[in-house]
């Protein structure tokens, strides 16, 4: 009788385990074939035209080509341009106002008929952008917001109100209670920005900013300047990143020095960094921007302003809420 019940128990945690083994490989197959799927294509394709005799010719400038999210708007452009027929130029920014500002000279110089520029200055980068319409080159800012006349279509999301809305889902974990720690890029208009608005909606609720560090948009230093975070506030219980390089960073810190339980964590923009802290469960919420439509909507609007047509002035790209729950459904991000 006991090798009978014996048999029947090991019967039923082997049935288990195939069981678990089969959910698994259907999880995993799923989870495949999103990525391969991709993003969603361009909803429209701008109609090409001749410009002097050729194919219009559009210049890019990106803040840098490090990050997933600047590579994602270039090929979401690019996707475009080839589908249009439109000829292309990336030119790295290489998070410099002056070098994007000198690209942006030189791609008027050599007869760009537009040019696409995600500023790392949104102040610092408008007199290269007057002179670029005073040359008759129509400019598109994506992603960050460059105030000025000069500049024919904005593409992009509202930052503040972004960092308004993640401050929110971090209120629903925290109970509205605690302290956070911040890593920022004060360098970047765009995450102050994200920034202010996340800090006016957390501690409008009581909550308390514990202290901020700088990660200048640049992944090891945003990882240093985690590491200095996480060692001055050992008792830190939330902590939000404003970027991609400033999350990729903190997620880092975080796992070396063994944060996951006591810590829960929100920010700016997937990576595989911040997915696997999505899976795990301490990080609990980032804010994705659909990086591949703003490459779609800056080059639509980029060949229909070298081709002489009008264009919207502002061109609004809306934000996704990226959980554990529902992280499956996007990891097509993760492929430039």
């Amino acid at each position: 009788m006991r090798q009978k019940v014996t048999a029947v128990v090991a019967l039923g945690l082997l049935l288990t385990t195939v069981g678990c083994d089969t959910q698994a490989r259907r999880e995993m197959a799923a989870e495949k074939k999103t990525t391969e799927q991709g993003p969603p294509p361009p909803a429209e394709v701008a109609r090409s035209c001749t410009v002097r005799g050729h194919a219009p010719k559009i210049g890019i400038v990106p803040i840098n080509l490090q990050a997933l999210f600047f590579n994602q708007i270039n090929t979401g452009a690019r996707t475009v341009a080839r589908k249009a027929g439109v000829k292309t130029q990336i030119v790295n920014g290489n998070d410099d106002s002056a070098t994007q500002a000198n690209a942006i000279d030189d791609l008027v110089a050599n007869h760009y008929d537009a040019i696409i520029v995600d500023a790392v200055d949104t102040e610092g980068i408008k007199p290269a952008i007057r002179r670029a319409k005073a040359a008759g080159v129509p400019v598109v800012a994506v992603d960050a917001t460059v105030d000025d006349p000069a500049v024919s279509t904005q593409v992009g999301v509202g930052n503040a109100e972004g960092g308004r809305r993640i401050g929110e889902a971090l209120l629903k974990t925290a109970g509205n209670r605690g302290g956070i720690g911040v890593v920022g890029a004060l360098n970047s208009t765009i995450q102050n920005e994200r920034q202010k608005g996340f800090t006016s909606t957390v501690t409008a609720k009581g909550m308390k900013i514990q202290n901020v560090v700088d990660g200048r948009n640049i992944q090891e230093n945003a990882q240093t300047a985690a590491e200095n975070l996480l060692t001055r506030d050992p008792g830190l219980k939330y902590a939000y990143a404003t970027g991609e390089p400033a999350l990729i960073g903190l997620a880092a810190a975080v796992v070396s020095q063994h944060r996951t339980k006591d810590l829960k964590v929100v920010g700016w923009d997937l990576s595989s960094q911040a997915v696997d802290g999505l899976r795990a469960g301490w990080i609990t919420g980032v804010l994705q921007q659909n990086t591949f439509r703003f490459g779609y909507e800056a080059m639509n609007s980029a060949i229909d302003l070298a081709c002489g047509r009008t264009t919207r002035r502002q061109v609004p790209v809306p934000t996704q809420l990226v959980t554990p729950d529902n992280v499956k459904n996007y990891l097509y991000y993760l492929e430039k």
